[in-house]
């Protein structure tokens, strides 16, 4: 057997700045080092785990010296669940960092002319901002490195909470996350403590057995909570017995669902849900208009920054009452239903069937007539033909999912020619590539940053697209 090369130590090394998915970098003459949980000004000795001609990566094993710019982790899990990696540092330098990775994304992979990028527009909230979090049970926890070396046998090796980053059956148990509203924390720590107390099997990820599987919690603004359990095996009893005491002890749940989910993959959007009690959704709420949260709706985690998101992408719009708008990706027309009322007709297109029936439900919620909604796969539902039938839009606004959008979908853009584009993103880099295939009929007017994700390394950015006319290339 091969024997694995041991890689070295390179000691007292200077972090420099900070790189993509929030690992920090170091220069060693010409090899660049990529390091997690360390912040610009930090000296360390780096052990390298991975070693390329160009490149390495390490972590830090040793802090001879602190950098000014560190802060104190507020959270007990940090370092080990994977998340909130930025939470060592300020979040003025988490924005200012983010700002660059938009700025170097537009330019290095866009390669189009570019105006100036507004400033980075931050989250008044910088905790319990999200609205939607999943944990995971599982019988085989993940263990600490004192419990290992304590040589003490744990008889609870149940765990409820996130998975550990490349661990896909090893779960983290979380006793308090800083992302959701306490009440988030309160039904995890409750459900657990009932399922210890009457010996309930937490989920086998590797064998695939185990009654408890997941949770969902959903909030809203306007108060409303949803708890979805999903349960692997159809223990009517059991199940009951648990959701009737959730009932009982947090009366303030306004949507309380389960799904009994049998297949290898979490997911749920194939799944039936069951109403134990209460609505099977909840409303959220934007300048008066009501929105209908499902089970397996997507709406922006960050709710008060989504609608500072959506004025921003309606601002750039540029909408007078007359204009014909397509809002790709439209999820549940969040979008398309916010700026009805300054267009003329919104379409909204959306892969998920079931988002498309709650958008179109919003719209019939909130007395709005000029909308239509179609459900399918952008690539093949968008094409010339629709365009004939429905019309040229005036507006396009696209938020499509990280990958960006689909070549076919871009070329049916150029087919159509709006005036303006509106290009939400959640992938600068993506949407750079997008950018620069635009270029040829399409000049960027404004950016405009976002930061929904404080102590992460994830940004959004609304670019506004004119068409102008160009020389060939």
């Amino acid at each position: 057997m091969k024997k694995k090369k041991v890689l070295p130590i390179i000691e007292k090394v200077t972090i420099t700045g900070v790189a993509a998915e929030g690992k920090a970098i170091a220069k060693v003459d010409n090899l660049v080092i990529f390091v997690p949980y360390a912040v610009p000004g930090d000296i360390v000795d780096i052990q390298l785990t991975r070693k390329k001609s160009t490149y390495a990566e390490g972590k830090a094993i040793r802090f001879h010296e602190y950098s000014e710019k560190r802060k104190q982790a507020f959270c007990e899990h940090y370092g080990i669940c994977g998340g909130c990696k930025w939470q060592i540092l300020p979040y003025n330098e988490q924005i200012k960092y983010k700002q660059q990775q938009v700025t170097d994304n537009l330019t290095r992979i866009g390669k189009i002319e570019l105006p100036e990028i507004s400033p980075i527009l931050g989250s008044e909230k910088t905790q319990f901002y999200r609205n939607k979090l999943e944990f995971t049970f599982s019988n085989k926890r993940w263990m600490t490195i004192e419990e290992m070396q304590s040589g003490v046998k744990f008889e609870n090796m149940n765990a409820l909470g996130f998975h550990i980053p490349g661990m896909f059956d090893k779960v983290l148990n979380i006793n308090k996350c800083w992302l959701q509203e306490d009440i988030s924390n309160q039904l995890r720590n409750a459900i657990r403590t009932f399922a210890d107390e009457h010996n309930y099997t937490y989920f086998d990820l590797r064998n695939q057995h185990g009654l408890l599987r997941n949770i969902i919690v959903r909030t809203s603004s306007t108060g409303e909570i949803m708890l979805i359990v999903i349960f692997y095996e159809d223990d009517n009893e059991k199940q009951k017995a648990l959701l009737q005491h959730i009932a009982d002890q947090f009366p303030q749940i306004t949507s309380l669902l389960y799904i009994i989910n049998q297949k290898a993959n979490d997911t749920i959007t194939d799944q039936t849900v069951h109403v134990f009690k209460g609505r099977d959704y909840i409303l959220e709420e934007m300048e008066g208009l009501k929105f209908k949260i499902g089970p397996k709706s997507f709406y922006q985690t960050n709710s008060e920054q989504a609608y500072n998101l959506y004025k921003i992408a309606r601002d750039f719009a540029g909408l007078t009452g007359n204009e014909l708008v397509y809002d790709l990706y439209t999820g549940t027309g969040t979008i398309a239903n916010f700026i009805s009322r300054k267009a003329k007709q919104v379409i909204g297109i959306e892969y998920v069937p079931e988002a498309i029936e709650d958008a179109k439900e919003n719209s019939e919620r909130n007395n709005i007539t000029n909308t239509l909604f179609f459900a399918g796969d952008m690539k093949d539902l968008l094409n010339t033909e629709f365009i004939e039938k429905f019309g040229r839009p005036d507006v396009i606004i696209t938020d499509p999912p990280r990958a960006g959008m689909h070549a076919d979908v871009i070329q049916t853009i150029l087919f159509a020619e709006p005036k303006r584009i509106v290009y939400v993103s959640c992938n600068p880099a993506t949407q750079a590539h997008d950018l620069s295939l635009l270029d040829c009929k399409y000049s960027v007017t404004r950016i405009q940053p976002v930061d929904m994700f404080p102590h992460t390394h994830h940004v959004e950015n609304v670019v506004l697209l004119e068409r102008v006319d160009k020389p060939e290339k």
